[in-house]
């Protein structure tokens, strides 16, 4: 995906006003002395240059660092730092973009919304009894795709394909167990679709109560069961959220192995997240609702 000035002006421009806000607040309730010399580049030009990162262009955040923001982007961002002290910038930065994200990057309920879970690997199969990084942290799970060691991203979209929330577990947490968080669907409302893994009656009967309906396929040895042919239609556009599953890794690059602490894999993740919400064109759904003479029961 091609970077434009204007991009990078509209990032920097809400990263800015939202760090101008942040640093307002957390003055307010500090306590000591602020340090006397800031950092030569600000929050906002490090939220940037990671966000930029995931647009698709480049791997290696070392080499986009070096080559592109230092050589071809220095009229933009004049105040750049060594890598390794940008490294250290980074971790620092994990708390305004984390806050940052989910105060103005998430997307809006349209009463449409579709949930599943990706797997996130930190390393292949065959390192897992050598890997140290995340010991303790991550999990062995099961996935479509079989094996992994790391973690699962879920998270709900919308019809727009937006981003309405999002947790990150242990590789080894049933798909499931979010969706009992009330905390994680307070901003879905309306009917909410997903795939035979979150098939749960005591779940379903859960968000109901919250005024969620959730719906699902149903499995070969299940009764068949009544259901209207707008949800069989939209359950079918469940595709939606496969296709966010591919532009997050292979574009946002969200899954690599070559993380060195966990501070580094959440900025990765985080960065990427808010990446995908300022891309132009997102996967969606068209539909015309259309009346039918079908019951309803539930």
């Amino acid at each position: 995906m091609r970077l434009t000035d204007d991009k990078i002006i509209e990032i920097f421009y809400l990263a800015d006003e939202f760090c101008q806000e942040f640093d307002k607040t957390v003055s307010k309730r500090s306590i000591g002395n602020e340090p006397k010399k800031k950092p030569k580049m600000s929050q906002s030009e490090v939220i940037t240059i990671m966000v930029l990162f995931h647009f698709g262009s480049f791997k290696n955040m070392k080499h986009f660092y070096l080559n592109c923001i230092q050589s071809n982007l220095s009229g933009c961002f004049p105040k750049t730092v060594s890598y390794n002290r940008f490294t250290e910038l980074m971790q620092a930065a994990i708390l305004p973009m984390s806050i940052f994200l989910k105060t103005c990057c998430l997307g809006k309920s349209t009463g449409i919304s579709y949930v599943d879970s990706t797997s996130i690997s930190v390393c292949k199969n065959k390192r897992i009894p050598r890997h140290k990084v995340f010991d303790g942290i991550a999990q062995r799970g099961k996935s479509t795709k079989g094996y992994f060691f790391g973690f699962k991203l879920h998270y709900v979209v919308n019809d727009k394909g937006e981003i309405l929330a999002f947790v990150v577990t242990p590789g080894n947490t049933d798909d499931r167990e979010p969706l009992r968080d009330k905390k994680f669907l307070e901003k879905v409302k309306g009917k909410l679709y997903a795939d035979k893994g979150y098939i749960s009656q005591s779940l379903t009967e859960l968000l109901f109560v919250d005024g969620l309906h959730l719906i699902t396929h149903i499995r070969n040895n299940m009764k068949n069961v009544l259901m209207e042919m707008k949800d069989k239609i939209l359950l079918r556009k469940r595709s939606i959220i496969e296709t966010i599953n591919d532009e997050l890794k292979n574009i946002c690059s969200i899954e690599h192995s070559r993380h060195r602490s966990f501070g580094n894999f959440m900025t990765n993740l985080l960065s990427a997240l808010i990446a995908y919400s300022f891309f132009p064109k997102k996967p969606a759904i068209k539909y015309q609702p259309v009346n039918s003479n079908q019951l309803t029961l539930f």
